[in-house]
């Protein structure tokens, strides 16, 4: 009789949506289904999640285990898991940074809940390794650390940032680009003169700005460019109040207005000309990274991790300069389109593909080196 084989990789994602799915999705495609156990929770109520999941997976994780490695996003308060699981503390512990809640922007200072960010700290001292998708996350990180906890009006501790640091690494999010048509569909020359397709796919909430969106717009509108726009993305309950009356304001020219299944979206991106970002807080950018790959052309305000990614081309600083640019080449699409396909042939796609990034992840998480010998 064989003997069985126990996972010896234990994932856990207490905001399971979005890229942190995305991300788990992507790697366990290279794992035996054996390896790995993962334990989730749905991407909703992510405070909550925050404040309380450490609590229901030590709950839920069994006690009996082979677990030589934990891999979990900075929503986790490792520290809480680890104090009430103590069996787990011998795993080798990685934390995934998506983002960070040190600078995370709220409409208002009173509204900042400062155990958010007092979790990610005791994170990551209780981590082995820290990783960041982008240079500019953990950079924002690590700079923020002694002010935010300066916000302590007194017994302020010390030298936390140079405990967490040396654990800190910088790791891209690992897209695939491979579920993407490596072309897009042939451009009908009797149309070259078309109306640009402009694509905003981002999650509809403050962060994302959605009111520069809307304001570049109607500015267009105002200079009667000949456009048309996609707004999609993740939606939730609330409208933003900048989209309550878009509809009307656009009329024929909004393509589509809300989330798109995953076929849409791909046709979606294979169809546009410009995908905008006009975010207040991104960390890295994953469908600005899919639609340029798909052949839209990204535009990105210069900060943040934008200059980090992409060429200062590709960068606005003012919204007049962004509402310029558009109008320019609203008026000249044949010209605009040269640019488009010559920035899709010279980028480097390759350092943010799942196809270099994986490997780099399986290195970090020794998983060749605690790998059970039947497995190997």
């Amino acid at each position: 009789m064989e003997p069985e084989i126990r996972p010896h990789v234990l994932i856990i994602e207490p905001f399971y949506g979005g890229s942190h799915k995305q991300l788990i999705s992507t790697l366990v495609e290279s794992l035996r289904p054996e390896e790995y156990e993962i334990y989730t929770l749905p991407a909703k109520k992510w405070h909550w999640r925050a404040r309380s999941s450490a609590l229901y997976f030590s709950q839920v994780i069994p006690q009996d285990h082979s677990y030589r490695v934990l891999f979990t996003s900075s929503v986790l308060s490792l520290a809480e898991l680890i104090g009430i699981r103590p069996d787990l503390a011998t795993c080798r512990k990685i934390v995934y940074f998506h983002e960070n809640q040190l600078i995370y922007p709220v409409r208002e200072v009173k509204e900042r809940d400062c155990q958010y960010g007092l979790n990610e700290i005791l994170t990551c001292l209780a981590a082995d390794l820290v990783l960041f998708n982008s240079n500019f996350n953990r950079t924002s990180f690590l700079d923020n650390v002694k002010p935010f906890l300066n916000i302590q009006p007194d017994f302020r501790v010390k030298n936390i940032r140079e405990k967490i640091e040396s654990k800190c690494e910088v790791l891209y999010f690992p897209i695939n680009f491979k579920v993407f048509p490596d072309q897009r569909p042939v451009e009908d020359s009797t149309n070259i003169k078309d109306a640009l397709h402009l694509v905003w796919p981002h999650r509809w909430e403050h962060d994302k700005n959605p009111e520069l969106l809307v304001s570049v717009l109607l500015e267009l509108v105002n200079r009667q460019a000949n456009f048309h726009v996609t707004i999609c993305g993740e939606s939730y309950q609330e409208v933003p109040q900048a989209f309550e009356s878009i509809k009307e304001k656009l009329g024929d020219r909004l393509i589509n207005f809300g989330h798109l299944t995953r076929d849409e979206y791909v046709r979606t991106l294979l169809t546009g000309d410009i995908v905008i970002s006009t975010a207040i807080h991104e960390f890295y950018g994953v469908a600005m990274l899919e639609a340029a790959y798909c052949g839209c052309y990204p535009l990105a305000p210069n900060k943040l991790v934008y200059p980090e990614i992409y060429p200062k081309e590709n960068l606005f600083n003012t919204t007049n300069s962004l509402v310029k640019m558009l109008s320019n080449w609203c008026r000249n699409p044949s010209a605009f389109r040269r640019i488009r396909d010559k920035f899709r042939k010279e980028f480097d796609f390759e350092k943010f593909s799942a196809q270099f990034l994986v490997p780099r992840y399986f290195e970090k998480m020794n998983v060749e080196e605690l790998r059970p010998e039947e497995l190997r």
